[in-house]
Order: structure tokens, then sequence, then C-alpha cells
């Protein structure tokens, strides 16, 4: 049946199976310039073919047949019946009902799959006796290809790297980790959950070191979030180039065991976070910020990282990264600060901390598959304290190497 439409007909459904609802709104110069220039690709210009690919974004966008004035838009352009049958016949596997397990992506088979390879229906295999329908590699690969962009597809990383952002899991954990985009994307929701731990400074600066058992989590299902990194919340701006997303996020403290004695504890408490991430040329740029809102230090904490990955095999990926963290005087005295109370009490000097940068660090994360749906990770990092934070006399290293580990699933 998928003989009744040429070739350039099949690349068009192959790519813009991919495309998000957001490419079928008019674009502006201003819009292209601040979304990334492949923006200026979609619409299409051949009315015809941007008929197709608005047709076949909603079939897969909603998993049902569009409207009756999506297909009579179809029919207009010169669209036949047979064509329409050829279209809805590649398109069937999008139209199934989703259940959960449907709906989730599949990370680390994603991890391989070039573009154009993840544009093949998601079917099992040809059933005895029926035609088996899909898209190859070339078909959608050939003349077409200046409409695919980089677009991270590597979910987990949102819920395995950011308890590695800072050597433990203290103040305002605010800083994005390492989430790079390597060429192709998958916006499809997913969920990844896992156990690990952490080896990390008891809290930042501190002269021991704490195992913490973590569980890990990313959840993406629509616009909704809901990670380690930036909390839970939804992304508010999605296209090719950029995501802007505001999310509810914890900020952890210290024990009052692991602080020096007569410094007392420091309590977690609850931030709003607002996140801005860049994609060009294989690299990823993160800009944040979190307002702790209750609880913990409640000041402001903004985060700046930059990651890069590196796939180096079906089964294996790289992932270096680099990153920094800048802090108000609230936050930077509530967290190093050391009051005339705590002074007398810990013997300590009386210090009185501002605002500046608290933190730059590295990290070279590795991802392995082990099957499908399982796989190990591991990340290694360096961190080092900055400005007044580094001068606090609750402070005994300034630099300290951290460690995680840990085993996902994923649905």
């Amino acid at each position: 049946m998928t003989d009744e439409l040429t070739r350039l007909e099949k690349q068009v459904v192959a790519l813009a199976l991919r495309d998000p609802l957001s490419s079928l709104t008019p674009q502006r110069r201003l819009s292209a310039w601040l979304f990334g220039g492949q923006m200026l690709s979609l619409p299409l210009a051949n009315p015809r073919l941007e008929a197709l690919r608005r047709y076949v974004v909603l079939s897969r966008s909603f998993g049902a047949i569009p409207p009756a004035g999506e297909c009579d838009r179809l029919a207009d352009m010169g669209f036949e019946r047979a064509k329409r049958d050829a279209i809805d016949a590649l398109l069937a596997p999008y139209r199934t009902p989703k259940g959960l397990r449907a709906h989730v992506g599949h990370f680390f088979r994603r991890i391989a799959r070039s573009r154009a390879s993840a544009l093949s229906p998601p079917s099992q295999g040809p059933t005895p006796g029926t035609a088996h329908h899909s898209l190859t590699n070339s078909q959608a690969k050939e003349n077409m290809a200046y409409l695919t962009s980089p677009r991270s597809r590597l979910g987990i990383w949102a819920a395995l790297l950011p308890i590695a952002a800072t050597p433990t899991a203290v103040c305002a954990q605010a800083e994005p980790a390492t989430q790079g985009p390597p060429d192709g994307y998958d916006d499809g929701d997913h969920i990844v959950i896992g156990v690990g731990g952490v080896y990390a400074p008891a809290y930042q600066g501190a002269d021991d070191y704490r195992f913490q058992p973590l569980p890990m989590i990313d959840v993406k299902w629509g616009r909704f979030f809901a990670n380690f990194q930036d909390g839970i919340g939804a992304n508010l701006i999605e296209t090719e180039a950029v995501t802007v997303g505001v999310g509810l996020t914890m900020a952890d403290g210290y024990r009052r065991k692991d602080a020096p004695p007569g410094i007392g504890k420091l309590s977690a408490g609850l931030g709003g976070r607002g996140f801005v991430k860049l994609r060009q040329a294989g690299f990823e740029a993160t800009l944040g910020a979190t307002k702790i809102i209750t609880g913990n230090t409640e000041g402001v904490v903004a985060d700046a990282s930059l990651a890069y990955p590196i796939i180096v095999s079906e089964k294996l990926m790289l992932m270096p990264s680099i990153g920094t963290r800048w802090a108000n005087a609230k936050h930077n005295n509530r967290y190093f600060g050391v009051t005339a109370q705590q002074s007398a009490a810990s013997g300590l000097a009386q210090y009185r901390a501002g605002s500046g940068l608290v933190d730059a660090k590295a990290e070279l994360g590795i991802v392995y598959r082990l099957t499908d749906r399982i796989g190990v990770m591991a990340i290694g990092g360096l961190s080092s304290l900055l400005g007044d934070a580094k001068d606090s006399p609750i402070v005994y290293h300034k630099t300290r190497p951290h460690g995680i580990f840990a085993i996902t699933y994923s649905f």
C-alpha cells in the first residue's frame, strides 16, 4: 500500500514523526533566532508537503486520526483516497491506544539510535500474512536531512547527575547536571527509576565523607517532568534548540552531627526553580536560578553548566561537564557563616559571608547499557569552593572529589 506514496512523501512522513507540535505555529524571525536557525525550515515551503507534514504531526501527537478538517486539507492538496490510506497505514502504529508501557520512553534503546532510524514505526515485526510498513533509514536521510537538528534525548541524566552537581546533597541543589544533546532527539514521554548511592563530603567543605543511598527517578509526561535536577514542574517552551521550564525543587541542608560541634543543623527546604537549556553543535548549556521559599537558607542560588555527550558505542556513553554556582549573601551567610552564638558554642571565629561564586566543578559520567531496559552509570567529579565560601571557618577542605553509582530501569 505504501507504494502509492512517492519517495519524497515517505521522507516527509518519516521526519514529521519527530517534529514537535510547536512547529505547526508560524515562526517569526525573532523566535527563529531565539530557538535556532533550524526553525526557518518549518513550515515547508511546498503547501502540499506541509499539509502532509501537518497531518502526520497531529496524528502522532494525539494518537488518533486528526479532525475531518485536516483530512479535507489533504484531499484539497491532491492526496487521493489511495494515498491517504497509505499514509494512514504508516501512521497506524502511532494511533494505538497507549497504556503506561507504551507511553514511556526507552532511554537506553534511544542512545544508539540515529534520528532517522528512530522514525520507523515501533512495531514488533511483520505478522505472517500481513504487510509490514516501515520507513528505511535511507528514505528518511536523503534529501530531507536538513530538517534534523540537535535535541537532548538523554532524560535519565536529569535523574542521575544532579546529585553530583555539588559534592553532597546540600544547599539548594540547584546546579543542573549534565544533560547533553547528541544529534537527533526524542521528545517522547518516559519513566526511568533506579537505586544508587553517592559518596561525598558530609557538607560542602566538610572533613568527613558520607555515603548516602539514593533513589533515582526521571519522569517526563508531555510538558510535565519530575526529576532530581529541576524538581517537579513543567516545560513552558520546548523546541529543538531551547527548553524553558519552572518547577519546585528540594533544598537540602546538613545534619547536626555532620557539622562542627556547636554549629547546629541546616534544615531542608523547598525552592522555586526556573531554567533555560540551550542546545547547539552537540553542546548543552544550562542557566538556572532557585529561590528557596521555605526552610534552609531562604536565599537565591544561580547556576550555569556546559555538557557534551560522547557516544562511544551502542552500549557506552561518556558525559563530560563543567559548572559553577553563584548565591546571594543570605544563602552564603546562612550556609557558611558563623554567628556569635555559634562561635561561642563551637570555638570557631565569627564569620559573615557575602554574595558571590560558591563553587566550580568538573565531572565525567559513564553510562553503560546492560539490556534494553537496565543500565548502570557512574560519575566522578571534583568540586572546589570559591569566594567567601572557601574562607569559612567551617570549611576544612576547599577542593574535594565525589562519586556516584546507580543501576536504572527504563519502562
